[in-house]
């Protein structure tokens, strides 16, 4: 129920695909089967319509073709076929616009005509506290405005031109809530009304910190549609569909948010004279960028998963396709920027460290008990954190690289070779006194160092030397 004069005419310009943005949002609870779960999911996101009067002769089928654009969207490898990783994307927590372009506004470049906005909290959540409530709707709303010439001003009565309110189930704009663990929030796109509105459901759960939802988070992304911007494929953006947690303390607006809410409001004059940001929003790795460097790679069941900052890469032996993913989407207990990583044939288990610290993986999931000092393994106490490491197939021992020098580790004595540690150079040489990344493929070995890598033989006979992206299909 509103108290306000505002009226529902911007869902007629708005429509129902573009109108309300939710996060997350539950599919029906009587799909029974992939098939449903996916028509339901693309009916809703991608349009997907059933085809009226006679069924014509076609190659491929709309289900097909839209499994195929959701694919392509979310950088899946495109099969148009719902396999484990396309259904595991359509259950994810995610917002319900969909777009695709890098940052991209709603059709027309639906903006606020002024620059001077108000909201008004029209109700709160029993989640928070009040005033917890009033510091992560505006820390929000200043999300956007350190970037921009937009300024907000809180009223306490009236109509401001972002109300924003919780309520559960039906709440008085033709899109009823479905209770908890469905959809978290939804927006309206700049216009009169309803325009700008943002709603939170209130059978969700509400926080300050990483359980539950983060409403810093949360209303960050639903404020961007209330200023005009739809969904972004760039994995690492705020406006990207999937919810993911991010520390809200350490929070800055990706460089490709900034672009995309820039080009309709242009930059904050106030800042150095709308010159551009010299420490501008962290941009997502780009696999193709010559001078790219990992922090860790490793091998997992037949992929190749290379890690950088809070980001990783899957590579597929038979495709020269590439997923792209934030780590927190697949593991929210993963720390960013992995030090090393390395696939055991011995266990079938994926070891992933940071520090001093080791977890384990079996296949896409943590092992129970984990993370653990990496003391545990039985290595010398003077080994405080391992910048690569990989399993040789040819000795049957995991190599940990730290500093300039190479471990060979059994891991079922649970102890360190004779003989080591011993420098890397000797063991390998060409590569230099570092490495930052291993793996190895096909009975060749990989050695990252900056932006190159060397390939070597089952020897390790040096055979070539290659940009470090040379998996990342570029």
């Amino acid at each position: 129920p509103r108290g306000t004069m505002k009226t529902l005419s911007a869902l007629l310009l708005l429509g129902l695909a573009a109108a309300a943005c939710s996060l997350p949002i539950a599919l029906p609870s009587t799909a029974k089967n992939d098939e449903e779960v996916a028509e339901a999911y693309l009916k809703r996101f991608f349009n997907l319509t059933t085809p009226e009067g006679p069924i014509q002769r076609r190659r491929i089928s709309p289900m097909t073709e839209k499994v195929r654009e959701m694919q392509r969207f979310f950088g899946l490898k495109v099969t148009g076929t719902l396999d484990s990783d396309t259904m595991q994307m359509m259950n994810k927590p995610r917002c319900g616009v969909p777009d695709v372009a890098q940052y991209s506004t709603f059709q027309g470049n639906i903006k606020w005509p002024k620059t001077s906005l108000t909201y008004r909290i029209e109700n709160y959540t029993p989640d928070m506290a009040v005033q917890d409530v009033d510091r992560a709707l505006e820390r929000a709303l200043q999300v956007w405005a350190k970037v921009t010439p937009l300024r907000f001003t809180r009223i306490y009565s009236g109509t401001a031109d972002i109300m924003i309110s919780f309520g559960a189930g039906v709440h008085g704009d033709y899109y009823p809530f479905d209770g908890p663990d469905g959809t978290l929030a939804h927006a309206f796109a700049p216009s009169e009304g309803i325009g700008g509105d943002a709603h939170f459901d209130e059978d969700e759960t509400f926080t300050s910190g990483s359980m539950g939802y983060n409403l810093f988070l949360v209303a960050a992304h639903e404020f961007g549609h209330s200023l005009g911007l739809s969904h972004s494929t760039d994995p690492g953006a705020l406006m990207f569909p999937v919810y993911s947690y991010v520390d809200p303390d350490t929070f800055s607006l990706p460089q490709d948010d900034i672009k995309g809410i820039q080009f309709l409001y242009g930059p904050n004059p106030d800042v150095d004279g709308g010159n551009p940001d010299p420490n501008p929003g962290p941009t997502t790795p780009n696999a193709c960028d010559p001078r790219l460097s990992l922090d860790a790679a490793t091998t997992l069941r037949g992929e190749k998963i290379l890690f950088k900052g809070s980001f990783f890469w899957r590579s597929f032996s038979q495709s020269s396709q590439v997923e792209q993913h934030r780590i927190k989407y697949f593991w929210p207990e993963l720390p960013d920027n992995i030090d090393a990583a390395y696939e055991s044939l011995e266990s079938d288990r994926v070891y992933l460290f940071k520090g001093n610290q080791v977890w384990a993986l079996f296949g896409y999931d943590i092992v129970q008990g984990y993370p653990k000092s990496i003391t545990t393994l039985g290595l010398p106490r003077s080994v405080t954190k391992i910048d690569a490491a990989v399993y040789d197939e040819q000795s049957r021992k995991a190599l940990f690289f730290t500093g300039n020098q190479i471990y060979s580790y059994d891991e079922a004595t649970r102890k360190v070779d004779q003989g080591f540690p011993k420098s890397i150079k000797d063991v390998f040489p060409g590569i230099g006194n570092k490495v930052d990344a291993a793996l190895q493929d096909r009975g060749f070995t990989y050695l990252f160092n900056g932006q190159y890598m060397m390939e070597y033989s089952y020897t390790r006979r040096a055979l070539r030397v290659l940009y470090t992206n040379y998996f990342l299909g570029c």
